[in-house]
């Protein structure tokens, strides 16, 4: 089967880029990615074997925790070809712990296929990667997985769609069956059904069903209306001829879907096999290629630069992916502009570092083809840079130009780690390392009071994987203790006044430094949760010229200092205004090293003198639970300090959604499972901070 809506829209001949589409995955976990995936590379001709989620045949779920759990936890390269087209595809995690790995993803994807589960609708971690999404500005089109499941509804899914995400739904698509009786779609816009028969790998293309033939009518007209409303064009023929050609609806969809305003709905059950050749078509004719997303911008010298998606540009690369193991580095790479080949010298602008370009890899998982070269749209993997990090700019040494990296969250739940033999020691070292080098929303650290190594991630099962690779991989008998959960400090009641003088004197130059300070709480941060503070600012009342700017700036370097550790247990501090009133100096003896310790040193005092107010993560949790185990949930999550904001009747199961502190959750999995006989489920997404119990009521300090 095959269209011709996008022949109008692009040119592969006269220019390849045209013909690459980089784009990913996009779902809640369980929704259907890896299996959307898999029949994709089969179709393509890709792979000669349809790979099965729980049988562990998977192409892009391959390592071995993968299998294990059944679930993606890293985020997979593939290419693949599909009728003149080259698509590069990332399969990403669809659980909150691996969110990281989404966010890497979609820093280097022009597009994206948001997989929904079709009884479920919008999930919690789907609307997650779609804000995501949202942000990077990557269109996307959506497919409705599982139509043939018992309790499926499209209507019901794109409803949820308009309701959370809020873009206009643009249905293209109209099921023919429902549930176990799902055998095909009727396409809208060539008003023609789709038919697959069971076991089949294509679709056979017949005329609608004549049942079906009037609502097929009533949807095609609801997608012109809806098209109208949101294209001039679309609208200037639908007022003249009082319809819309497949040819401007097309091209409609295509416009709308770039910017945003409108996000196309197809529909299928990718298990089996029906409705992939219609998304295939649908990523061709609808998402961009690399020549229709804005040229990437970088700076240079402090001046931001354009830097087209042209093969004969200066070359410039963006590494969002790094494998490190004991035989090599595996570092994957978007060429944004230019082209690079196999013993080309390429430069680390972060680190001014040059490195060699070995091999070039077109990559499918873990299996990969030779290249000579790869051009601006691809996205391939590279052996050779020895140093460069996710995030790292690699460009033409004569050319630099620094993209902007992804952006890494603050990890939130931490656990202390050390070989169980002291003799391992060097090697956990070395494999933490490794391991930080792979995954940037991983850190290590050791404490300066217990001497522990302390592994900071994004959640418990995040740390389990981590703990597991180091287990598997490096052979390596770990003891791992208690998650530990990254608290803050916050100022309740600040100081206004506060006189710090650091006077130093042992011989030869001096040291002082006076400063006058206020210190005030912020305020909240409107993208947090409820109570969650803003971070910290820093401005100079001072007159006169009493401290000069240059003494200004090391306070303020000073205060920054200070917010390492607060006074209730040693943790960061955020959510405070510090204001410098006054100060003096001294002509020979202040220095910028001196106002910067009297920063510090001050700013510490009015800590201890302020109303400080300890600040615990929280989560958003989302728990599927029979209706007979409702009241053991509700009551278990309020022995976790659990506040619950909703509870949704579906089917046959309820969906409760609550605020808990995180430190309350671990452990929460076995309990749940307990409660509701394996049958309960739950995700968790992080809402921001909130305030916790004072130390005299028992919380943990550092």
């Amino acid at each position: 089967m095959r269209t011709d809506l996008h022949r109008h829209l692009i040119d592969p001949v006269t220019n390849p880029l045209a013909a690459v589409r980089n784009l990913g995955i996009l779902a809640h976990v369980d929704a259907g990615k890896t299996t959307v995936t898999e029949r994709i590379l089969y179709l393509t001709g890709t792979t000669h074997k349809r790979g099965e989620v729980h049988d562990g045949t998977t192409v892009t779920d391959f390592d071995p925790q993968e299998r294990d759990r059944g679930i993606t936890i890293f985020a997979a390269a593939v290419s693949c070809a599909w009728d003149g087209h080259r698509i590069n595809l990332i399969d990403t995690p669809g659980h909150v712990d691996f969110s990281d790995e989404v966010e890497r993803s979609l820093r280097v994807l022009d597009g994206a296929v948001a997989v929904f589960d079709a009884v479920a609708g919008v999930e919690p971690q789907s609307e997650s990667v779609w804000r995501r999404a949202d942000r990077h500005g990557v269109p996307r089109i959506a497919f409705v997985n599982k139509l043939d499941r018992a309790g499926a509804d499209l209507d019901t899914a794109v409803a949820s769609i308009r309701e959370r995400l809020h873009p206009a739904p643009l249905v293209v698509q109209l099921p023919i069956g429902t549930e176990e009786s799902f055998t095909g779609v009727v396409d809208l816009l060539r008003m023609r059904a789709l038919v697959w028969a069971d076991g089949a790998e294509s679709a056979d293309e017949v005329p609608v069903p004549q049942g079906l033939l009037e609502e097929a009518r009533r949807r095609r007209r609801l997608l012109e209306e809806a098209v109208a409303e949101l294209h001039p064009v679309a609208l200037e023929e639908f007022c003249a001829r009082f319809t819309l050609s497949a040819q401007t609806l097309s091209t409609a969809l295509r416009d709308l879907t770039s910017t945003g305003e409108g996000v196309v709905v197809l529909c299928g059950s990718a298990y089996r096999n029906r409705g992939i050749e219609p998304l295939l078509e649908a990523v061709v004719a609808y998402l961009p290629s690399p020549l229709d997303v804005p040229a990437v911008r970088g700076t240079h010298g402090g001046a931001e630069q354009e830097r087209a998606a042209d093969p004969e540009a200066p070359f410039a690369g963006l590494v969002f992916k790094v494998n490190a193991t004991a035989t090599g580095r595996m570092t994957y790479l978007r060429v944004y502009a230019g082209t690079v080949e196999k013993g080309q010298a390429v430069m680390d602008v972060g680190t001014g570092r040059t490195e060699r370009i070995g091999r070039i890899l077109r990559v499918r998982a873990d299996r990969h083809a030779e290249l000579e070269r790869a051009v601006a749209g691809d996205i391939v993997a590279v052996i050779g840079p020895k140093t460069a990090r996710a995030g790292a700019t690699l460009c033409a040494p004569a050319a630099p130009l620094l993209l902007e990296p992804p952006v890494v969250a603050d990890p939130v739940v931490s656990v202390a780690v050390e070989a169980r033999r002291s003799t391992e020691t060097d090697r956990l070292v070395s494999a933490l390392t490794r391991l930080v080098e792979e995954d940037p929303s991983l850190v290590v650290r050791t404490d300066s009071e217990t001497g522990q190594t302390v592994l900071s991630g994004m959640g418990e099962l995040h740390l389990e994987v981590a703990v597991e690779k180091i287990r598997r991989s490096h052979g390596l008998d770990v003891a791992v203790g208690r998650p530990r959960v990254a608290y803050r400090e916050t100022v309740a009641r600040g100081v206004s006044g506060l006189v710090y003088r650091h006077v130093k004197q042992d011989g030869g130059a001096g040291q002082f430094a006076h400063v006058v300070l206020d210190v005030q709480p912020l305020g909240t941060d409107p993208d947090g949760a409820e109570g969650s503070p803003a971070g910290f600012t820093f401005r100079s009342a001072v007159v006169g010229g009493r401290v000069p700017q240059e003494y200004v700036r090391a306070v303020e370097a000073g205060c920054r200092d200070a917010l390492a550790e607060g006074p209730l247990g040693g943790h960061p501090v955020t959510g405070l205004s510090v204001t410098l009133t006054d100060g003096a100096t001294h002509a020979k003896d202040s220095s910028e090293m001196a106002f910067r310790t009297a920063g510090r040193l001050g700013l510490r005092e009015a800590l201890r003198a302020s109303a400080m107010l300890l600040l615990e993560p929280v989560v958003e949790v989302t728990v599927t639970v029979p209706e007979d185990a409702v009241g053991g949930v509700l009551g278990d999550l309020a022995a976790r300090r659990g506040r619950v904001s909703g509870s949704l009747a579906r089917g046959s199961t309820a969906v409760i959604t609550a605020t808990v502190p995180l430190v309350e959750l671990f452990g929460y999995a076995t309990r749940l499972r307990s409660r509701t006989q394996g049958r309960g489920v739950f995700t968790t997404r992080p809402t921001g901070l909130a305030p916790a119990p004072a130390p005299s009521q028992g919380a943990p300090a550092r």
